[in-house]
């Protein structure tokens, strides 16, 4: 257990690790765009896309806000998917919100 204190990519990396002994298919840093009437408006990068169906969203702080679930949902969006995840490690005990849309 990693506990408190390290950098988002540190929880992102050990999840990462979790999945593969788990053989749970992911994808990282998954790259999502946004288009509007055919123009490319940005890009976003999901922390992992876990089987294709879910949004994992690593955290490091003291509190998730409703801007991490704002862009927990922007990210369903630019995906079609219907779940996202958010993890925040930042704390002594892990914090999750469930975001759908």
């Amino acid at each position: 257990m990693l506990g408190p204190g390290f950098l988002e990519a540190i929880y992102e990396e050990a999840l990462a690790h979790e999945l593969t002994l788990r053989s749970i298919a992911y994808e990282r840093q998954k790259l999502l765009t946004v288009n509007y009437k055919g123009l490319l408006l940005g890009e976003y990068r999901a922390d992992l896309v876990i089987e294709a169906k879910i949004i994992l969203e690593t955290k490091a702080m003291t509190t998730l806000t409703p801007a991490h679930e704002s862009q927990a949902l922007h990210y369903l969006s630019a995906t079609g998917l219907r779940l996202a995840l958010l993890l925040n490690f930042g704390r002594e005990s892990l914090q999750m919100r469930r975001v759908i849309r």
